[in-house]
C-alpha cells in the first residue's frame, strides 16, 4: 500500500477538492481482461500546492501540468519537497499530467528549472480496480523516503547496504511494489531492496 503521501497544501477536504477541481478529471472506458470498465483519474492544478517554489509552479503551468491524485487519496497528494540532491537540499518532486501522459519529474534545487525525467506512462496504464463495482482509479503515488526508511527496505538484503545519507523518491503503486529512486553523484538510480 502507499504509504501516507505528504501533502504540501492547505488543508482541504476532501469532497471540496472532488466538487471544486471536477472539471479537471478524466473518465473514460477502457477493455480489461475482454470487459469494457469505466475509469476516473481526479487531477489538482499546481496552483493547488502554494509551497512549491514559483519557478517550479510557472514551470508546471507552462508544461499543461495537472497533478493526477491516487484513487485513495483523501487530501492533495504526489508533490513531495524533501532532500533528494544532497543533505540538507530542498528539492521537489511531482506526478505531472499532460494529454494523458503521466510523468515523474524531478526538481532539483541547485537547478530547479531543468527537472529529471525519472518515468513516464500513459495514465491508462496506471489504472487498478478501486472497488466491487469493478471501476478503475490512478495507482500511481510519490512520497519522499528517509535514508532510515530505505535502510529498513533492505533489512532483508544479505548484505545490507550501508545507510544512505539523503533522501530519495519512493515510486509507489497501490498494494503492490515501490521502487526508490537515488541521487548519487550526479545521476540517478534504483537502490536495490529486500522486496
Amino acid at each position: 500500500m502507499v504509504g501516507a503521501l505528504l501533502c504540501l497544501c492547505a488543508l482541504v477536504p476532501a469532497h471540496s477538492l472532488q466538487s471544486d477541481f471536477a472539471g479537471l478529471d478524466e473518465s473514460g472506458k477502457i477493455v480489461v481482461n475482454g470487459r469494457s470498465a469505466p475509469y476516473l483519474i481526479r487531477h489538482l492544478p499546481p496552483s493547488s500546492f502554494p509551497q512549491l517554489p514559483p519557478a517550479v509552479q510557472d514551470l508546471l503551468n507552462s508544461r499543461g501540468c495537472l497533478i493526477p491524485q491516487t484513487y485513495e487519496a483523501h487530501r492533495p497528494e504526489n508533490v513531495i519537497h524533501a532532500s533528494l540532491e544532497r543533505p540538507g537540499s530542498s528539492d521537489w518532486a511531482v506526478l505531472c499530467s499532460v494529454k494523458g501522459t503521466v510523468s515523474l519529474l524531478v526538481f532539483l534545487g541547485s537547478n530547479a528549472t531543468q527537472p529529471f525525467l525519472l518515468a513516464s506512462a500513459p495514465e491508462t496504464e496506471r489504472l487498478q480496480a478501486q472497488g466491487a463495482d469493478g471501476s478503475l482509479g490512478f495507482n500511481w503515488g510519490i512520497n519522499s523516503a528517509s535514508p532510515r526508511q530505505i535502510h529498513d527496505a533492505q533489512a532483508g538484503m544479505d548484505p545490507r547496504p550501508p545507510l544512505v545519507d539523503h533522501d530519495a523518491v519512493a515510486d509507489s503503486v497501490i498494494d503492490q511494489q515501490t521502487v526508490y529512486h537515488f541521487y548519487s553523484k550526479g545521476a540517478w538510480t534504483l537502490l536495490a531492496t529486500s522486496n
